[in-house]
């Protein structure tokens, strides 16, 4: 594949994922009735609705700066996670009867982020933990 159409690709898999990410937030931060009903279901309502809204938003700018796409990718991979395994669980696949629109867009997110990060594995610097020795 060309490094033009990896660049294409991440761009367009960086920007779904924020997209995404970022709609969701004008419901948790204004407290829309959906986003309490399900963080009052999963027993975090309020903190964890403004918590993972302040996460995602977080995400969303570290993914669409390219120098720091992989670590968007790999955070968005993580609220995913906890997104998709809390419908699977708790919540369901058809939330507050919405035809698993939320559970797709959980799915979605989460296969943009793999691909982003997939893309820009390349870049991931994880600082070493050892002291250097002069």
């Amino acid at each position: 594949m060309s490094n033009a159409t990896s660049r294409t690709i991440s761009w367009i898999a960086r920007i779904g994922a924020a997209a995404i990410l970022l709609q969701t937030l004008l419901f948790k931060f204004t407290g829309h009735s959906d986003s309490v009903m399900l963080f009052t279901m999963l027993g975090v309502e309020p903190w964890g609705r403004i918590g993972s809204g302040v996460m995602e938003l977080i995400i969303s700018v570290l993914l669409l700066i390219p120098r720091t796409a992989w670590l968007g990718a790999l955070g968005s991979l993580g609220v995913m996670s906890g997104a998709i395994l809390s419908h699977l669980t708790i919540l369901g696949i058809n939330f507050n009867h919405d035809g698993g629109k939320l559970f797709a867009l959980a799915v979605i997110t989460f296969v943009l982020s793999v691909v982003a990060l997939y893309l820009h594995r390349a870049e991931i610097r994880i600082p070493s933990l050892r002291s250097r020795v002069a």
